[in-house]
């Protein structure tokens, strides 16, 4: 009876070591959840800014621009200042067509076959009041 029962213990610690080796296995081949990111256009108070201005990402995070105050807003990445000066990549992520009522948006997920650096964008109709964000892909 002894030996039965330690033979059982000795199975029960084998199993439960075997456990926690493929545990962490699949946990470190998972590959790392990708972000959600918001970014106001106008902020609460009415003041012509992207609400955060500035924010960084990784591949296969999204950023969603919210249309909140003081209509109409865009998004129009700078292809003056884009990594590489890559025009096509600049009208790629644009967004110019013009959001009029609160909660319109716009999403972009930046992939990894983006250059990492900082993407600066505006907004058409404000970028002379200072209305210009970065995003930065690292």
């Amino acid at each position: 009876m002894k030996k039965i029962a330690h033979a059982l213990r000795s199975l029960t610690v084998v199993c439960l070591a075997f456990a926690m080796v493929i545990g962490t296995v699949a946990l470190a081949a998972s590959p790392a959840l990708a972000a959600d990111y918001e970014v106001k256009m106008g902020s609460d108070s009415g003041l012509l800014v992207f609400e955060p201005a500035e924010i960084s990402v990784k591949a296969g995070d999204t950023v969603t621009w919210v249309n909140n105050k003081m209509a109409p807003h865009n998004v129009i990445f700078d292809d003056a200042i884009i990594p590489g000066g890559d025009k096509a990549l600049a009208a790629k992520l644009a967004h110019d067509q013009l959001t009029f009522s609160p909660g319109e948006s716009y999403s972009t997920t930046f992939t990894a076959d983006m250059p990492s650096g900082t993407y600066t964008y505006f907004c058409a109709p404000h970028r002379g009041a200072g209305m210009v964000g970065k995003i930065t892909v690292e």
